[in-house]
């Protein structure tokens, strides 16, 4: 599995020339280990795996007996491990390093000693409970991982050629003409396997929905003991957002509705529920920005949010769960669009899902006056442009799921924040297009902007 991260930890490596550890962190069964364990192989001269989830006897007895001691821990740690360490050109990797908080504690004087690179994998789930008692290092230096983007997928189905096309037709904003229509076919199939993995290489093998459907599965029950086991004090809590998420997203006004948790429920209730999702990245949360301005985090209203899942794939699985439900006809009819169900729930969350793989951080923006008919609007996301300038910095984004549809909100944001908007932007399954101001793109060029 080609993945872009392999890119940045090319450049750590040679940037930081060992005096910076590295820490990928992500949700659970998104490939931190294996593009860890894949970037040591190919980049070093040799390396080490320490799977702090299942160390044997002796390696354990290295770690405790000898971490701060580098010249006896390094002299037994290749003893153990069987393998030769070779100044400036080896890597250890610590993978699962929440389950050994020490080991990162200790990064400071590995980091120090100069002769190794470390890389680090784990989740914020288990990491956040597990660091309470320990310094983290400021040696360390954090890149978030996400599932696969829809140019990892068409890699992963030996697809070279189409993305350049789609940056190509961007960049000159120019129409994708025949290309258009097997582009979108693409982009479906993305949207209903998701970019895990697991899911993505089942896909490549078998083409197979019904059995991608079950690895799918299979994570949502990983992710669901994971909140049994991590969400410490508040598991019901989690546990009721969690499952709570289809029917929110299904609704048409977005937003998190307390109410379908609990009567009279206040967003302090569960805050500490949102924020433990976020931190797992089983969700991304998207804030309410109250004014277009640069700095958006600088305007968030934190108790007005949107929860999205992080993989769109893994959102189909969690909604249609029913044992009624055959998967094989329920894929068929999502696919050919022919499926009763508020498709916009798909469509928004995969652009969530791409933004957030392009590094952008989620709002929304939404007013509402029971007297004045101009001030009500909602508006999907709001992300600043690439280079700031003294106004036109934020770009008002709507995501239309249907052929028909009005852009109404679009055009009232336009008119009351015409000193902040840059370009406004439509995404749909429509070509691309530019009228009005308003640039309209196909959705899977969601990740170029």
């Amino acid at each position: 599995m080609r993945r872009k991260i392999y890119d940045y930890l090319l450049e750590w490596k040679k940037q930081s020339q060992g005096k910076v550890a590295l820490m990928i962190d992500g949700a659970r069964r998104i490939g931190k280990s294996y593009i860890a364990e894949e970037f040591a192989r190919n980049e070093y001269r040799s390396y080490i795996l320490v799977d702090f989830s299942h160390m044997t006897k002796n390696l354990q007895e290295v770690f405790d007996r000898y971490l701060n001691d580098t010249e006896q821990f390094f002299m037994y740690l290749q003893s153990v491990t069987r393998t030769t360490l070779y100044a400036r050109e080896s890597v250890i990797i610590f993978d699962e390093v929440q389950f050994y908080p020490a080991a990162r504690a200790a990064i400071k004087h590995l980091v120090k000693d100069g002769k190794y690179d470390y890389i680090e994998t784990g989740s914020l789930i288990s990491i956040n409970k597990n660091v309470r008692d320990i310094l983290i290092p400021s040696e360390e230096r954090r890149v978030e991982m996400y599932p696969m983007d829809f140019e990892e997928f068409l890699w992963a189905l030996g697809d070279e050629t189409t993305m350049p096309f789609i940056r190509h037709s961007y960049e000159q904003r120019k129409e994708m003409g025949p290309a258009h229509r097997q582009t979108m076919d693409l982009f479906r199939q993305y949207m209903l396997v998701g970019g895990m993995p697991q899911a993505v290489q089942c896909f490549v093998d078998t083409k197979n929905f019904m059995e991608v459907d079950q690895i799918k599965r299979d994570i949502i029950k990983l992710y669901k003991s994971d909140i049994q086991k991590y969400a410490t004090g508040y598991e019901s809590k989690v546990s009721k957002i969690f499952e709570e998420l289809p029917g929110q997203l299904q609704k048409h006004e977005k937003r998190f509705k307390l109410a379908a948790l609990r009567d009279r429920a206040k967003y302090r209730d569960y805050d500490s529920s949102f924020f433990w999702l976020g931190d797992s990245q089983i969700v991304s949360p998207c804030f309410k920005a109250t004014e277009p301005t640069v700095g958006l985090r600088m305007r968030m209203d934190s108790s007005a949010l949107k929860l999205y899942m992080s993989d769109t794939g893994l959102l189909i699985s969690h909604a249609f769960d029913e044992n009624t439900i055959l998967s094989e006809e329920l894929y068929a009819k999502l696919l050919l669009g022919k499926l009763e169900v508020n498709k916009g729930m798909l469509v928004e969350n995969i652009v969530a899902q791409m933004l957030r793989a392009a590094g952008h951080k989620l709002f929304f923006y939404s007013s509402y006056s029971k007297t004045e008919s101009e001030e009500r609007m909602e508006i999907d996301f709001l992300i600043a442009k690439p280079v700031l300038t003294n106004r036109h910095n934020i770009c008002p984004i709507e995501v239309k799921s249907t052929k028909k549809y009005t852009i109404t909100s679009l055009e009232k944001f336009q008119k009351k924040f015409a000193e902040q908007t840059a370009t406004p932007i439509v995404l749909h399954s429509g070509d691309l297009k530019e009228e009005k101001g308003i640039l309209y793109l196909p959705i899977y060029m969601t990740p170029l902007l």
